[in-house]
């Protein structure tokens, strides 16, 4: 691995750290409570994060879900919910720490509700499954890859809630180096192998998504990591 390749990933990995120590904060915090909204939760997290870390920049907008809101995809914009006693909630930022992006989700369970409880575990469980898939094949697709954890949503008793499972992650402000182009996801009609080079010759680095739902439950389950970055 060249010195080109060592300095990204030390980045995008002390990048994720930090996120993950901002997740942590807000579990000890107690700011996922019922009785707060999510606008009111999203705010909190904002100023948290910048007594932290100092972070003002997000590269993509900052999602908290909760209760049947969690059954919608990043696109969509549900109306503002109040979190319930009992409740499901996902989280999804993507903080900027000294121009790297970091871009992470996970699902929490306010209560002991089993079907919820379950889903957390599942998609935790899916996550690792879809890593291990991902490096047992050096020429995996990403249209590969989506099938493989669309598939673990049915193994696991639940429904693939997203268009994709995942994306490009690098190097503040990766969508307008990238693009939007189907090649820069982790999607269906995504057929060129996800270790292959961008236009400049420099590896390209992904997130891995995983988001399970249940229609009828109206619950949904979401978490997401650095998936080329051990």
């Amino acid at each position: 691995m060249n010195s080109f390749v060592e300095n990204r990933h030390a980045s995008l990995r002390e990048a994720e750290r930090k996120a993950a120590e901002l997740f942590q904060a807000i579990e000890d915090k107690n700011i996922l409570r019922s009785g707060t909204t999510e606008k009111q939760i999203n705010r909190d997290i904002y100023e948290l994060a910048f007594q932290m870390f100092g972070i003002k920049k997000y590269w993509h907008k900052r999602i908290v879900r909760a209760g049947k809101n969690t059954l919608h995809p990043y696109k969509e914009n549900p109306p503002d919910l109040t979190v319930l006693e009992d409740d499901i909630v996902f989280l999804d930022f993507g903080p900027i720490f000294e121009d790297w992006e970091a871009d992470f989700g996970r699902t929490y369970v306010l209560g002991q509700d089993p079907n919820k409880t379950k889903l957390r575990h599942d998609i935790a469980q899916a996550w690792a499954e879809g890593k291990t898939y991902f490096q047992s094949k050096p020429n995996m697709t990403g249209s590969e890859l989506f099938a493989f954890v669309s598939d673990l949503a049915h193994k696991y008793g639940w429904e693939f809630g997203g268009p994709h499972a995942g994306h490009l992650i690098g190097e503040f402000p990766h969508e307008e180096i990238q693009g939007e182009e189907v090649e820069n996801y982790i999607h269906p009609d995504n057929h060129i192998s996800m270790r292959e080079p961008d236009k400049n010759g420099h590896p390209r680095d992904w997130i891995l998504e995983i988001h399970f739902v249940d229609r009828e439950l109206e619950i949904g389950g979401f978490i997401e990591q650095l998936l080329t970055v051990d």
